[in-house]
């Protein structure tokens, strides 16, 4: 059972309650989302590119994946000061920066405007949208106040909705409403305080002292194994790694023939979909031998929602909650983000 006092000794800036409303945040984001008029036409786009970093990227990268068997033209995920050489009148440039301040996406703001491209920007503030409203581009205005990587309801809903809005994707009502569902059933389990009805709990204090090495198929779950593995590193303070099927089976799979006292303190996750290919099924059954006998653990973890969406945030919410728990078990306050903050404030002395 988990220490109701070192919750609130370490979780001092009270993350359990970003979690606990991440449902209502989802809800939320579709409102806005929903109602956010577009003043600027966009024909003619033959690319999109996503331009964001960190916390504010990641809603990208699962829009990129999930929506990847139904879109038409390319979708790419930018985390860089400029945008690539292809990127000119047909391109729609999405600035996601939850900030609106962080200084790689305001850097390819500019350049998204000095190639030409249509700009979306979705922001809580901040320079994105001054620069937004100065050249009389759409801004998707989201609530501010939290950390970028809790944001995930406001960054991914909101580009799902403008897809649908121009006509990129099919109309996801029906998914949204089963991803709202599970993950009000999630959270009556996720705060249970006992570990025998608390799944989250349960994986977090088996990490603890280890390290997590994450699992998936490419097509997938490829953005929920990056949101686990940015979590497990932002919230718990360790390092997390992992890579995906097949392209691992082809490298990474030999790395585990030596270091068997390295190799005895992981904790391997596979990141499992209904959806992920026969053959993937097939490479993750025989590996997971090789992981058994080397590795210190091995989960298998998959949802069962009926949906693909829903399962993809029914994994992204577990591992928000594994995290969240394994931070306690470390004794670390999730929310700060120390070693980022130093890293900025270092070069704002270098502008």
């Amino acid at each position: 059972m988990i220490d109701r006092k070192k919750l609130k000794k370490y979780d001092r800036q009270d993350m359990f309650s970003v979690l606990f409303d991440f449902p209502v945040q989802v809800c939320d984001a579709v409102d806005i989302a929903g109602n956010a008029k577009l003043k600027n036409k966009y024909k003619g786009i033959r690319n999109i590119i996503i331009n964001g970093l960190g916390g504010s990227a990641i809603g990208g990268d699962i829009l990129r994946s999930y929506t990847a068997g139904e879109m038409k033209i390319p979708v790419a995920v930018n985390r860089n000061y400029t945008l690539p050489a292809y990127a000119g009148k047909n391109t729609l440039a999405i600035l996601s920066s939850y900030s609106g301040n962080t200084e790689e996406t305001v850097s390819a703001f500019n350049d998204a405007l000095k190639k030409g491209c249509s700009i979306i920007c979705v922001t809580s503030g901040g320079t994105i949208e001054k620069l937004a409203v100065k050249h009389k581009k759409d801004v998707i205005k989201i609530p501010g106040g939290l950390q970028p990587r809790c944001a995930l309801g406001y960054s991914f809903f909101s580009l799902l909705i403008l897809f649908t809005k121009l006509g990129f994707i099919k109309d996801k009502s029906d998914e949204i409403n089963d991803v709202i569902i599970n993950l009000e059933q999630g959270l009556s389990e996720y705060v249970n305080p006992s570990f025998e009805f608390n799944e989250a709990l349960r994986i977090a204090a088996a990490l603890k002292d280890r390290l997590p090495v994450v699992y998936s198929s490419a097509d997938v779950l490829d953005a929920v194994n990056l949101r686990w593995r940015g979590q497990i590193s932002e919230n718990a303070k360790i390092l997390a790694y992992g890579n995906l099927y097949p392209e691992m089976n082809h490298n990474e799979l030999v790395g585990w023939e030596l270091n068997e006292d390295v190799l005895k303190n992981t904790a391997v996750i596979f990141l499992k979909d209904a959806a992920d290919n026969e053959r993937i099924k097939l490479r993750m059954k025989i590996t997971e031998k090789v992981f058994r006998k080397r590795a210190g653990i091995v989960f298998d973890l998959s949802s069962d929602c009926r949906t693909r969406l829903g399962r993809i945030f029914d994994l992204i919410y577990l591992g928000d909650w594994v995290s969240y728990y394994l931070s306690l078990f470390n004794e670390v306050d999730p929310t700060p983000v120390n070693a980022i903050s130093k890293l900025k404030k270092e070069l704002d002395r270098h502008k």
